[in-house]
């Protein structure tokens, strides 16, 4: 099944985001699990959850994903910036848990001059005090741009966060196509040198979401700037490449382009239409 959806506001709950979902011809979607600049998260509304259970599996809706809030960085310098991300991250987990069909992905923070070794190592040390071994919940590492002093700059610092944790397989990474290429990864002209880099080093069985993204920017440009589906330097052919790919076809797709609802479901009919299946 071609899974494929675009991030949405989940501030009237789950049953609205199915909903919406819906009305644009979207079967997943992507959320914040809270304000994306941070702040205390609603508390859940079970019957909300039952209903959206109930909605989803009468039309086909699954495998969504949930983002942290962009304000956490599990390697900050300051240790109060480090155990905000604890604190975020644990409770978030702890709430997933009641969500069926749901992975939890977060940008892996900025070593902040410290260095991407310390960087690394603590971004697995939080890991490693908020997973447990019972949890359902698989945790995704988002792929960067190395802006900045970013971790995930490359597939080997994502392996290496990989390599740390206690709990690998309940562990995974979701491919942001902006990203890589911005980050240096020429997914427009290579596609399959990289994920032949990417199963080397990482594994293509840790794969487990994409973010579909065109680019502002060209290839190399460490800026991360989203821009809509064709209209960006990654290229609808590119694009179209990648969500026909053997490797990727079966994953779920997330939009985050520059859109409202009526540009995500323009986007969504436009992959639909090039979907072979």
């Amino acid at each position: 099944m071609f899974r494929i959806g675009c991030h949405l506001s989940s501030s009237k709950g789950f049953l609205a985001m199915a909903k919406q979902a819906e009305e644009i011809g979207a079967n997943t979607f992507q959320f914040f699990t809270r304000n994306p600049r941070g702040g205390k998260a609603k508390d859940l509304d079970v019957k909300d959850i039952a209903a959206y259970q109930q909605y989803a599996a009468e039309h086909g809706i699954g495998q969504i994903l949930a983002h942290a809030p962009y304000t956490i960085n599990a390697c900050g310098k300051d240790e109060r910036v480090q155990e905000f991300a604890r604190e975020t991250m644990a409770d978030d987990l702890r709430r997933l848990e009641e969500i069926p069909d749901c992975k939890y992905n977060f940008h892996p923070g900025s070593h902040v001059q410290q260095g991407a070794e310390v960087g690394i190592e603590k971004i697995a040390g939080v890991l490693n005090e908020i997973m447990w071994q019972e949890q359902k919940t698989t945790v995704l590492l988002e792929t960067m741009a190395g802006k900045g002093t970013e971790v995930g700059r490359n597939f080997e610092e994502l392996q290496e966060i990989l390599s740390r944790v206690k709990y690998p397989e309940k562990m995974g990474v979701c491919l942001d196509t902006c990203h890589v290429f911005d980050g240096g990864y020429d997914i427009s002209g290579h596609l399959e040198e990289v994920l032949e880099e990417f199963d080397r080093i990482i594994g293509l069985d840790k794969l487990c979401a994409i973010h579909l993204n065109d680019s502002k920017n060209v290839l190399g440009s460490h800026k991360d700037r989203h821009e809509c589906l064709g209209a960006g330097n990654l290229t609808m052919d590119a694009i179209v490449r990648i969500i026909n790919h053997p490797a990727l076809k079966k994953l779920p797709f997330y939009l985050e382009t520059p859109n409202d609802l009526e540009g995500y479901a323009r986007e969504i009919a436009m992959l639909k239409a090039a979907r072979k299946d």
